[in-house]
């Protein structure tokens, strides 16, 4: 008899991977969100309308279930709902933003170079998490994590990184593909170019779930790509799986007047360790991060290209890098800067 899941946000960026690596690793998979994000065109199957603000409706949804993976799980509120239900075991997805700096601080208050948290390069799971009474996004996850990790279901915590992958609402690395699309001929990075923000493709996260659900246990673990490219590096690799010549020009300290940093532009190194999931749970990423970024590149230039189609845009794909304001991403274009 085939093992079951359900999987809540099951149609995010997450999720899907999520429910397509179960489903080809045997397992048999209920897919469940909201219903305000319409499943892409290629995935007919169907989801359940599920509020997971509803606990006696999630504790119904899960009941009986092999493992619950639950993408969309922020406060410890959502780690006490989690706690009632009748499962075998638990895989939630964190976030790596929950570790504290050696300087006190941490990615949500950054304001400044000065303040950008100072960390190990690699982190490991060991290190010290955000434990404050702050109710944003770093700490609302680190408590989630605490009330979990001292409840009595097996549960593993997956510290995400800068997450990547098909049918994402906030592809970073469009940064680069639209340049590319626009034939810009240079962008400028600062910090020359050397930022590195650990990327987590979606096919490597799901992978990952797939190893904590063959290995229950009370653990977290950081769910990041092995490899960890520089900001100029990602820029250079996009352009050149997309055919693109363009110039990738640093500079030294802070971003120049006129230009805009891309998601990667961080004044301090956040890299992460994979030892504890290769080790622990005999894990191997399902990709290498070029690979990804060539997956991620096809999605979004067909999404893109259908949204267009239709009288849209880039905006109508990736609604959250709208609300994270990357229309400013592209205003040096205009300029000839970009």
């Amino acid at each position: 008899m085939a093992s079951t899941a359900l999987v809540i946000g099951g149609t995010g960026q997450i999720g899907l991977a999520v429910a397509h690596v179960l489903r080809a690793a045997g397992w048999e998979v209920v897919q469940a969100c909201r219903g305000q994000r319409t499943p892409p065109p290629d995935d007919a199957r169907p989801v359940l309308t599920l509020d997971r603000e509803d606990t006696p409706a999630l504790v119904r949804a899960a009941a009986g279930h092999d493992l619950v993976v639950d993408t969309v799980a922020f406060t410890p509120a959502h780690a006490s709902q989690l706690l009632q239900l009748d499962v075998g075991a638990l895989v939630v997805i964190s976030t790596a933003a929950v570790y504290r700096g050696t300087n006190g601080t941490y990615l949500d208050v950054v304001t400044d170079p000065d303040s950008y948290p100072d960390y190990p390069v690699p982190l490991t799971e060991d290190w010290p998490t955000v434990d404050n009474a702050e109710a944003t996004y770093s700490p609302l996850k680190a408590a989630m994590e605490r009330v979990l990790l001292a409840g009595n279901l097996p549960v593993h915590l997956l510290r995400a990184g800068a997450v990547h992958g098909p049918a994402s609402a906030a592809l970073r690395e469009w940064f680069f593909i639209k340049r590319a699309l626009d034939g810009r001929p240079r962008v400028t990075l600062p910090w020359g170019g050397e930022g590195r923000f650990h990327p987590a493709a979606t096919a490597n996260v799901a992978a990952l779930a797939l190893a904590c659900a063959r290995a229950p246990g009370q653990r977290a673990v950081n769910a990041v790509d092995d490899e960890c490219p520089t900001d100029a590096d990602i820029a250079r690799t996009v352009f050149e799986l997309m055919g693109h010549d363009a110039e990738v020009v640093t500079v030294a300290g802070p971003p120049v007047d006129g230009t805009e940093p891309s998601p990667w532009s961080v004044p301090k190194p956040f890299v992460l360790s994979m030892d504890r999931a290769h080790q622990d749970l005999r894990y191997t990423a399902a990709m290498p991060w070029r690979a990804a970024l060539e997956a991620d590149i096809g999605w979004a230039v067909e999404a893109v290209g259908r949204a267009e189609s239709r009288g849209g845009s880039w905006r109508d794909v990736f609604p959250d890098l709208v609300a994270w304001g990357a229309d400013g991403w592209f205003a040096d274009d205009a300029r000839g800067q970009g």
